[in-house]
């Protein structure tokens, strides 16, 4: 074989090797993330704002700054201004993938929650942090979810983000800033398969206080 057919061959295997190699890591990654045999499935999310946080609902009206009239000097006549943070739950269990066995999930099918992330979008396009909408934030919750329905509850907005633009603006202005709230968890199953699941809820943001 020529020099130049030598070197033609050499590339040709480097190509193959390369193609594999990516091959093999689409497969490990599809693999992690689709090998567990049941799913999170999401039966609510819910909102509660932060001077209210039993007040559930399917959307959240989230006033930036609330009125404290008692405790710490705080009166009727006198009310304290204050920041709060709102609160999110998930109602959330474990569905099998395979719908043809009637077999019950067993205790190595639960998930483990430990963490979550909540990024805001709205429907106009408009979504630079801290421009348009506010940061996005990763959380920590620990929750492990079993065939039950099981609840559980998250930080849905940051006081900080009340004092941060475009929240911190609504305080001067009667402007009404409606996002959607995209909530992201993520777990493992007691074999150590990841699994996620995200589920969207409504926030309006302003100064409601009258």
């Amino acid at each position: 074989m020529s020099a130049r057919g030598f070197m033609a061959m050499r590339h040709i295997i480097r190509l193959l090797a390369f193609a594999a190699a990516s091959a093999a890591a689409v497969s490990c990654g599809n693999a992690r993330n689709g090998q567990s045999p049941v799913f999170l499935g999401l039966d609510s999310l819910q909102g509660a704002p932060g001077n209210a946080p039993t007040a559930f609902g399917n959307f959240l009206i989230s006033d930036i700054q609330s009125d404290v009239t008692t405790g710490g000097g705080c009166t009727a006549t006198n009310p304290c201004s204050t920041f709060f943070n709102d609160v999110g739950r998930a109602v959330m269990h474990i569905v099998p993938k395979d719908v043809t066995n009637p077999a019950v999930p067993t205790s190595n099918n639960e998930v483990t929650i430990t963490r979550y992330r909540v990024s805001y979008r709205r429907a106009d396009g408009h979504n630079i942090p801290g421009v348009d909408v506010p940061f996005a934030f990763d959380g920590a919750v620990t929750m492990t979810i079993t065939a039950s329905t099981t609840t559980v509850g998250f930080e849905l907005v940051r006081v900080v983000a009340k004092q941060e633009s475009p929240l911190v603006q609504l305080l001067t202005s009667n402007d009404v800033i409606t996002t959607f709230a995209d909530v992201t968890f993520y777990g493992t199953d007691r074999a150590g398969n990841a699994i996620s699941v995200t589920g969207t809820i409504q926030i309006d943001f302003g100064s409601f206080r009258g």
